[in-house]
Formats: structure tokens, C-alpha cells, sequence
């Protein structure tokens, strides 16, 4: 797995075009803190803008890929709570983050390499790609604590296996493991956990070698369709293709094409 040059609570390496974003407190299963959350959303944000990273890869150090939050480490303002600050907090915080991985401009892989609960499942299934170790497992464990799915849990599980599915992992907050979590259609593919790492670079730099602005207009594309109507989604589909046929890389695609050679894209 690559390691960045310190050894932090968020290890971050690029290579071959992939950033890799590594949670790094497995003592603590990568129950995310506030400073963590932040370093994540700034690093897809430089993903974005960045044109030498054409794929990301989200994954995680030790057993767990991430038990959920950890909310010890966020800031306080020291004055007695309020009407709105929970609501606040969870727009600023929560919904923030996984905002930050669906809105990235690069495709994202989720690499789970054990549990995933509470805001950690939904930082995976907020991924566009999820690969899991056959060790792993989703828990949406909100309801055992009293409280209602946050991180945009109740947007992204009814898209992605119906809301009958996403109500009752939702209501019985029962582990799910790898293999149902893949029939469900939660994640593509479920490797032994030893191959995890193998395969997530293997997808990740298959992506990084492809047409990243189509990938980014696709993704977009993709996302938005659940959302709007027929000629909402057909009206931005033909101005993606507008906006993608102005870039190097459609150009070498088509040129390929008459000459009959393989595609050489350079992200651009």
C-alpha cells in the first residue's frame, strides 16, 4: 500500500496517476475524526483540479475501514448548544464529506478492508467503484444508538438497492458481510483480502489511463439521472458530449478509431 513521506492519521501517496487515500488509525478501527474528515475533502478537492490524478483510491490501515465517526476531535465554540446547531453540524460535517467524494472529478474506488459502519459505509457507497475483502462488512448502525442515518445514508441506499433493502438495513442495523453486500448490488466485487490492495490498483490504474475528463462527465451524468427527468437528463447528456468533444482525449479517441489503433490518453 503506498505510504506518504509522515506517517499521519490520513496517509496520502500519488502513483501512476492514482491517489491514494489511506485512513491510518486501525488502534481505533478509522473511526473518522474532524481533522481526518477535513484532510480527506481537501485531498479529493487537489484530486479534482490536480490533471497528473486521474483516479483516486479510498481505503484504510489494520481491520477496519471505518467504524464511523469519531466526534472527539472537533472543534468547539464552548457556548451551550442551540436550535440549528445539530443541523448545522451535520450539513458542515457529515454530509460534507460524502459530498466531497461524489462531486470529486475523478472516478473514486472504495478499497474496504474490513468494517464499514455508520458514516464508514456511506463513505464507501458514496464511492463510484467499492471493492471489498471477503472480511468485510456494512453496518448502518445508527439505529442502535438512537439516531436517524446521516451522511446522505437514506439518499444513497434507496438508489443504489431500493427503499424496501435500504429500510431494513436501516431499521434492524444488522452487519451485512461482503459477499450479501455484493449481491445487493452495495458493492462490484468482493476479493479475498490479500488481493484487496492487487485489484484496487489494477482497477484504479486501468481508470488512470483512460479519458478522465469523459470519466468525470459520465460520473456526473450518472449521478444527476435518478434526480431529474427524461429531458432534463437528455438536454445535459448532449451538452456533456458538447463540453467532452473539446478535449484532447475525445479527439485521440476518434482518431484511433480511423486509424485503427489503441487510444494513448493523457487526461486532458
Amino acid at each position: 500500500m503506498p505510504i506518504g513521506a509522515l506517517v499521519t492519521d490520513v496517509l496520502h501517496a500519488v502513483e501512476n496517476g492514482v491517489s491514494w487515500i489511506t485512513l491510518n488509525r486501525p488502534e481505533a478501527m478509522n473511526a473518522v475524526t474532524w481533522d481526518q474528515r477535513e484532510r480527506i475533502i481537501a485531498l479529493l478537492a487537489e484530486a479534482s483540479a490536480d490533471p497528473d490524478v486521474r483516479a483516486v483510491v479510498v481505503t484504510a490501515t489494520g481491520r477496519g475501514f471505518c467504524a464511523g465517526a469519531d466526534l472527539r476531535g472537533a472543534p468547539s465554540s464552548g457556548a451551550d448548544r442551540v436550535a440549528g446547531d445539530v443541523s448545522r453540524m451535520i450539513r458542515q460535517g457529515a454530509q460534507r464529506f460524502i459530498g466531497a467524494v461524489m462531486d470529486c472529478e475523478k472516478p473514486v474506488i472504495a478499497a474496504v478492508n474490513g468494517t464499514a459502519a455508520g458514516i464508514g459505509a456511506h463513505l464507501a457507497f458514496a464511492c463510484d467503484l467499492v471493492l471489498a475483502a471477503d472480511s468485510a462488512r456494512f453496518i448502518e448502525v445508527f439505529v442502535r444508538r438512537g439516531l436517524v442515518p446521516d451522511g446522505g445514508g437514506a439518499y444513497l441506499l434507496p438508489r443504489l438497492i431500493g427503499p424496501q433493502r435500504a429500510k431494513e438495513l436501516m431499521f434492524f442495523g444488522d452487519a451485512v458481510g461482503a459477499a450479501e453486500a455484493r449481491d445487493m448490488g452495495l458493492v462490484n466485487r468482493v476479493v479475498p483480502a490479500e488481493d484487496l490492495e492487487k485489484t484496487a490498483r489494477e482497477w484504479a490504474e486501468r481508470l488512470a489511463q483512460g479519458p478522465t475528463r469523459a470519466l468525470a462527465l459520465t460520473k456526473q451524468l450518472v449521478n444527476a439521472s435518478l434526480d431529474t427527468d427524461r429531458a432534463t437528463a437528455f438536454a445535459t447528456e448532449a451538452t456533456a458530449q458538447e463540453l467532452n468533444m473539446t478535449t484532447r482525449d475525445a479527439q485521440e479517441g476518434v482518431a484511433s478509431f480511423v486509424e485503427r489503433r489503441e487510444a494513448r490518453y493523457e487526461g486532458r
